[in-house]
C-alpha cells in the first residue's frame, strides 16, 4: 500500500494532536478520517525521537485495527508507555520528531538471502521470545544482513547466533516510513 502525501500528512497530524492533547490536558482527541486507505487494517509503528535520539517506539506488528486508529493508539503508547522511557513531558514536545512506519504483512522465509537490507524489516520468533527491527534501523546503523539478524535476535532476548537455529522463525516485511522531518 502506497500512501499519498495527504494521507501521510493526516497520520502525522493525528500523532501530533494526540500526543499534544494527552500531554497538555490528558485527553486523546476524537479523530475522523475520510480516506478509505486509512480505514484499512494495517500494522504500524510510531517512533519518537528527541534531538535525534530514540524517545519511544511502539507498534502493532499485525493488522488488528484501522490504520489511523493504530497510529493514534501507538502515538500514546510510544509517548507514555514505552517501558524504556519515562512518560513524555510537555516541555519535551518542542524537541520531538516523529516517524510512522506502515507495515506490509509478514512473510516467513527459510533463506536469509531473501533479506534485503534497507528494504526489509525483521521479526524473529523462537519459543516465547520475539523481536522486531524496522527496515530503517539497519540502514541507520550501517548493518549488513548478518549483523541485522544478530541484533534482531538480541532484541528478542535470544543469543545473537540463534537466527541459525532451525527452531527460530524468521519473518520479513517492508514498511512505508515517513516523518515530520521528511
Amino acid at each position: 500500500m502506497e500512501l499519498t502525501p495527504k494521507e501521510k500528512a493526516t497520520l502525522l497530524d493525528i500523532v501530533k494532536k494526540t500526543i499534544a492533547g494527552k500531554v497538555n490536558n490528558k485527553n486523546v482527541p476524537k479523530i475522523t478520517v475520510d480516506s478509505e486507505t486509512l480505514k484499512e487494517k494495517r500494522g504500524a509503528f510510531v517512533t519518537l525521537k528527541k534531538r535525534g535520539h530514540l524517545r519511544g517506539c511502539i507498534g502493532y506488528i499485525k493488522a488488528v485495527k484501522p490504520l489511523w486508529e493504530t497510529v493514534q493508539e501507538m502515538a500514546v503508547a510510544a509517548a507514555f508507555h514505552d517501558p524504556r522511557f519515562p512518560a513524555l513531558q510537555a516541555e519535551e514536545l518542542k524537541d520531538l520528531s516523529l516517524e510512522i512506519s506502515v507495515l506490509s504483512p509478514l512473510q516467513r522465509i527459510n533463506n536469509i538471502n531473501d533479506i534485503e537490507v534497507g528494504k526489509h524489516g525483521l521479526y524473529i520468533v523462537r519459543g516465547y521470545n520475539s523481536g522486531l527491527l524496522l527496515p530503517q534501523v539497519a540502514v541507520e546503523y550501517g548493518w549488513d544482513r548478518e549483523t541485522f539478524l544478530r541484533e534482531t535476535c538480541y532484541k528478542a532476548g535470544l543469543p545473537a547466533e540463534d537466527w541459525m537455529n532451525s527452531e527460530t522463525e524468521i519473518y520479513i516485511f517492508s514498511a512505508d516510513y515517513f516523518g515530520d522531518t521528511d
